[in-house]
């Protein structure tokens, strides 16, 4: 495949032809990893080489030899398809081998994946779910003037086709409105995308008047003209805006059987091709970079990624009077500004912070607390962002509007940060708004995610213990955060171990065991009362732990009851109910009657009362439910004795 050139050292002083070079070997790297793997995008990697070579020549100030250096600028590929050009920049920088790239790039266990991840410690977060990447960066970018990184720049690589999301537009017009002026997003143009032509194709003006009508800054310039190039990345470096650089490009470039034709995204050159688009690129290079390095800053603050949550400041757990009523939600809102104590800990909230209670953290810490208005995507992106540069992000709307960003949520649990989540307004509880205010599908959401924490709390005590508890928590958590008041049913000092689930009611033979989280624990508490009206002992467990579920009280609950029902203001599918029956199967635990109150119907509006009858919630539906559970068993219970009186005649 040709012979090196070279084994020059590039730094900032080097010339634009010399820049030009390493742009034509991160064509090349990139093709020879992907003809290797047999795999991968080289097309799209070929079209924003110049870019990365002039940027990472001239102005991405990185020490390579180490990630965590405070004064380090952040290079985000939200086209993460391109990773074979992110990977042969990280070859030029002296980080990954020839080897590694020629070897390992999407084979398994290598930490050159397909599409970047922070297993590799110059990647911030996971990309690849196109429309990501800005908001991401914005929120990291976010964060930076909290911890005085003023000297840090966010350079951020799209693609043309993912500026269709609306995502992308959400993140500009944040970074315009909180002056994110050390923000530059570049636009690969290159016109193609997976089995055709973009939206706007090689229109560079209208992608500049669209971010100019969103507030940044916006220079069209030809992608490949390094001096053009230059200019542009200079001028955002100096910006009073965030920048946007519209770059047309040209798909596959530089070796002209692929360069502009469709049919080549995502589709690896095969050996013979890749031969000839290499000797065309001018052959194997091995040029080295030596960028710009940070500047020294001692006054820096840094906010390490991991370590101790709490840094040594206890966060005191707010209470309740025993004999009012309070919401569920309001204890999260109490224990976040518990949790203000914590300096790494920052609130946002999609403008509905007098709903969800955030504005109980905003009253007392307003300079960590981040209005993200109706944006949910962005809330989630930002929320990521300062998860990747250390902090502890508390993000809440609406249950059901979390279903907006859960690919968001989703990516998360790919970048590793720890990251937690509240809904609020869940279920039919919520009453006159309608269906299209309840969080019906956010259990079976939350439980889907890798890794992830789900909890569900019957009280204010709980709720606020559990919010500070989250704190601490990796991975994704999530709490289910009822609307309205409520009982208070725990003591100020009860605690809440991830995992586990209170026993409210129990006697020392229980033919019923009552399953309850949230709202559902009341209307299970009033339907145990009425049973032992009629002389039937119920069991109560609050499984204010949804994932991980308490295994031992379920398993002891199977044993000890002939009947078991899980009551919950959600969907059948995914939530409470199958939580439960998935937790008894892993054990090899066969359930003798199992019955599953869930929200079956279509809701519509009326009072919150009225809305668990309707959906069969209710405690008069748990007796009824439990009854003919029970009349079942007597009746089964019958018949075996029945026939074993009959085996014994015979």
């Amino acid at each position: 495949m040709g012979t090196a050139l070279t084994t020059e050292v590039l730094d900032s002083r080097s010339s634009l032809p010399e820049i030009a070079e390493l742009g034509q070997q991160l064509r090349v790297d990139g093709i020879r990893a992907s003809t290797a793997a047999g795999s991968g995008h080289p097309t799209s990697s070929m079209s924003a080489a110049d870019l990365m070579a002039v940027l990472m020549t001239r102005y991405l100030r990185y020490d390579w030899s180490d990630p965590d250096d405070p004064g380090n600028d952040c290079l985000i590929f939200s086209k993460g398809h391109a990773s074979p050009l992110l990977y042969a920049m990280f070859k030029a920088a002296g980080v990954v081998t020839e080897r590694e790239l020629l070897e390992d790039y999407r084979r398994a266990g290598s930490r050159l994946q397909g599409h970047p991840t922070p297993v590799l410690p110059w990647v911030p977060a996971a990309t690849g779910s196109l429309g990501q990447g800005v908001g991401i960066g914005v929120g990291m970018a976010l964060g930076w003037r909290w911890s005085e990184h003023s000297g840090r720049h966010m350079w951020i690589l799209c693609g043309d086709g993912e500026f269709t999301e609306g995502s992308v537009w959400e993140a500009l017009s944040m970074a315009a409105r909180l002056g994110l002026a050390h923000v530059t997003v570049i636009i690969d143009v290159n016109r193609m995308g997976q089995r055709g032509p973009t939206t706007l194709e090689w229109d560079t003006a209208g992608y500049a008047q669209r971010a100019e009508a969103v507030g940044c800054h916006a220079i069209v310039i030809d992608g490949h003209a390094l001096p053009e190039i230059d200019e542009a990345l200079r001028s955002a470096s100096s910006s009073l805006k965030p920048t946007v650089i519209v770059a047309r490009t040209h798909k596959g470039r530089g070796f002209h059987e692929v360069e502009d034709k469709e049919g080549w995204h995502g589709k690896a050159l095969p050996a013979e091709m890749a031969e000839r688009a290499i000797e065309e690129l001018g052959g194997i290079r091995g040029l080295t970079v030596q960028g710009p390095a940070p500047e020294p800053r001692d006054d820096v603050r840094e906010v390490k990624r991991g370590g101790d949550s709490l840094e040594g400041r206890e966060p005191v757990r707010p209470t309740f009077p025993i004999d009012k009523p309070a919401a569920p939600r309001l204890g999260f809102g109490k224990g976040l500004a518990a949790l203000g104590v914590n300096p790494k800990v920052v609130v946002l909230d999609a403008e509905v912070g007098n709903s969800t209670y955030t504005e109980e953290f905003a009253k007392q810490h307003p300079e960590r607390y981040v209005e993200c208005y109706i944006a949910e995507q962005q809330m989630l992106a930002t929320a990521v962002g300062l998860a990747a540069d250390g902090y502890r992000p508390f993000a809440a709307t609406f249950a059901a509007f979390l279903t907006r960003a859960y690919d968001f949520i989703r990516m998360a649990a790919v970048s590793n940060v720890d990251l937690a989540l509240a809904g609020t307004h869940c279920g039919v509880e919520i009453g006159p708004d309608g269906p299209s205010q309840m969080g019906l599908e956010d259990l079976a959401m939350m439980r889907a995610v890798h890794g992830s924490t789900v909890l569900y709390p019957a009280d204010a005590t709980s709720a606020a213990a559990l919010t500070i508890t989250m704190a601490g928590l990796p991975g994704i958590s999530y709490l289910r955060a009822t609307r309205g008041a409520y009982p208070i049913l725990y003591d100020a000092d009860e605690d809440f171990p991830i995992g586990g689930s209170k026993t409210l009611r129990e006697t020392e033979h229980d033919p019923v065991t009552l399953l309850g989280a949230g709202v559902t624990v009341h209307e299970c508490l009033k339907a145990a009362q009425m049973l032992a009206h009629d002389g039937i002992s119920a069991r109560v467990l609050d499984l204010y732990s949804v994932k991980p579920i308490d295994v031992a009280a379920l398993i002891r609950a199977a044993t000890d009851s002939e009947v078991l029902v899980a009551v919950e203001d959600h969907h059948p599918e995914g939530g409470l109910g199958e939580a439960v029956l998935s937790a008894l199967a892993a054990e090899g635990v066969p359930v003798r009657r199992f019955g599953h109150l869930a929200v079956r119907i279509m809701p519509d509006s009326r009072e919150p009362a009225e809305e668990l009858e309707a959906a069969g919630l209710s405690a008069e539906h748990i007796v009824a439910a439990a009854g003919r559970l029970l009349a079942g068993s007597g009746a089964e219970a019958r018949a075996e004795a029945e026939a074993r009186a009959e085996a014994e005649r015979g």
